[in-house]
């Protein structure tokens, strides 16, 4: 049976632009070991690692006269090489110049006519480190046949997963389809389902202008965002975070105390969640405030993914990837100058969003395995890419990851950092994730319009500082 790409997915090939590559990523920074780490010890970690991930060796096939969206077939010249590379920073390379690297990196599309993801392996960091930065396209992962390559590479400090290649056995594509079995497949789909052959003769002729919001209300289970359309107005006037994209990117990571975020949480009766949008919030109104007078009423509003569960279902690490992902929107009042109001207005804004849903807690998402917010990301970066236009400022992900050590290999993980992708007119990006003690923000901006992001990185930074003080 042919595995036909999905019509949300076809929705997403079909919208993505030169300018706006839709794929998502993380850059994981590793303590290199005495015994090296090497390339080849990463090459080899990733090629059984890939048995996990079948999807990981297949690319899309047309089919012709486009009577039917693509199908994932065996790359029958998969080349591992290609899809893992090796860099280097100047030695001793800093962090800054490491996000410098991952923004070039991540501009550049994927070639569609290979595997839709690639990893890369950078040396020269000060101290002996190294990283890992991964790119994966989010037509690729949809939390239920794949998931995002950095979730498993990654595993508890001491534990060894069981890749299941100890018999030697090499993998052997299968044969790619002929173009009359293509063709049958199609009509053959097109006799049950005639409104998939229309939609997609739709999606071929208007350029999916509106075929992606109508994919995304019948998309089915693997996210919903038309509740969330309904009750949506339109974003507030923010020019500076919805300005045209170019296809260059700027990127920073800013790494911060999870206790500070805890502490505050435990004065003001709040969530950790509602912490971070309110550090965010502080931090947009501070880097706005650079560029120009903020009123007082002014707000910026944040597209937030949320996973969800079903209220009679009881959470299992096996089904998280198979939950609800709904989107919600939340104004922050990035005009309200007391940090204390801007805390208060978050977590009343959080709580009205989801109040009728039921979120999966931070507690049950770190019991899954590996490093679960790099799937979960990717799938916030699907949420993204279904909803409309001109309904949002910046997109916001935030997911709680493990606080025990991870490694990759022998090399012991020390920091990581999200890349969610931009939209068209969405200039800002935020991944926010937390690990061992850190929390773990990512900031993917456009080159032209977030050319000073390293400011809005510094001013995070200054907002926990300001809620800190204004909470003792």
């Amino acid at each position: 049976m042919l595995d036909r790409l999905s019509a949300l997915d076809a929705s997403f090939l079909n919208g993505e632009q030169s300018s706006t590559p839709m794929h998502a990523g993380s850059v994981a920074v590793l303590e290199r070991p005495r015994e090296g780490f090497g390339f080849e010890a990463v090459m080899e970690l990733v090629r059984r690692r890939l048995d996990y991930l079948p999807r990981y060796r297949r690319r899309l096939l047309s089919v012709p006269g486009n009577l039917a969206r693509p199908v994932w077939v065996d790359d029958v010249d998969f080349d591992l090489t290609y899809h893992v590379r090796r860099s280097a920073l100047p030695a001793p390379g800093t962090d800054r110049q490491l996000f410098e690297l991952v923004a070039r990196l991540m501009q550049r599309p994927l070639d569609r006519d290979r595997p839709l993801w690639e990893a890369y392996y950078i040396e020269g960091l000060d101290g002996g480190r190294v990283a890992l930065v991964t790119k994966t396209h989010q037509a690729l992962v949809d939390g239920v046949r794949t998931v995002d390559l950095a979730q498993v590479l990654f595993e508890d400090a001491g534990e060894r997963r069981d890749d299941g290649t100890d018999d030697g056995a090499e993998w052997t594509p299968r044969r790619q389809p002929t173009w009359p079995s293509l063709v049958a497949g199609a009509v053959g789909e097109a006799a049950s389902s005639p409104r998939d052959l229309v939609d997609n003769m739709r999606f071929l002729a208007d350029g999916v202008v509106a075929g992606i919001g109508r994919t995304a209300r019948t998309a089915g289970t693997a996210m919903s965002v038309a509740g969330a359309l309904r009750r949506s107005s339109p974003a507030p006037a923010a020019t500076r975070l919805n300005a045209p994209v170019s296809r260059g990117r700027v990127f920073a990571g800013v790494r911060t105390d999870l206790e500070a975020f805890r502490r505050v949480r435990a004065a003001r009766d709040c969530t950790v969640n509602d912490v971070i949008f309110t550090v965010l919030s502080g931090a947009l109104r501070q880097w706005l405030q650079s560029r120009g007078h903020v009123p007082s009423t002014a707000s910026v509003r944040a597209l937030v993914p949320t996973a969800l569960q079903a209220d009679d279902a009881e959470f299992s690490p096996a089904e998280l990837t198979t939950s609800h992902i709904a989107a919600h929107y939340i104004d922050l009042p990035v005009g309200e100058p007391d940090p204390v109001v801007r805390l208060r207005h978050v977590s009343h804004a959080m709580c009205e969003q989801l109040r009728p849903t039921r979120p999966v807690t931070a507690r049950a998402m770190v019991r899954m395995g590996g490093f679960a917010p790099a799937t979960m990301h990717s799938m916030a970066a699907r949420v993204a890419g279904a909803a409309p236009r001109g309904g949002f400022n910046v997109l916001i992900a935030n997911t709680p990851g493990p606080q025990e050590p991870l490694q990759a290999g022998s090399a012991q993980l020390s920091a990581i950092y999200p890349v969610l992708p931009l939209a068209k007119d969405q200039s800002l990006a935020v991944g926010v994730t937390s690990y061992r003690g850190s929390v773990y923000f990512g900031l993917n901006g456009d080159r032209k319009a977030m050319h000073d992001v390293d400011v809005l990185a510094e001013t995070i930074e200054e907002s926990l500082e300001e809620l800190r003080g204004s909470t003792w």
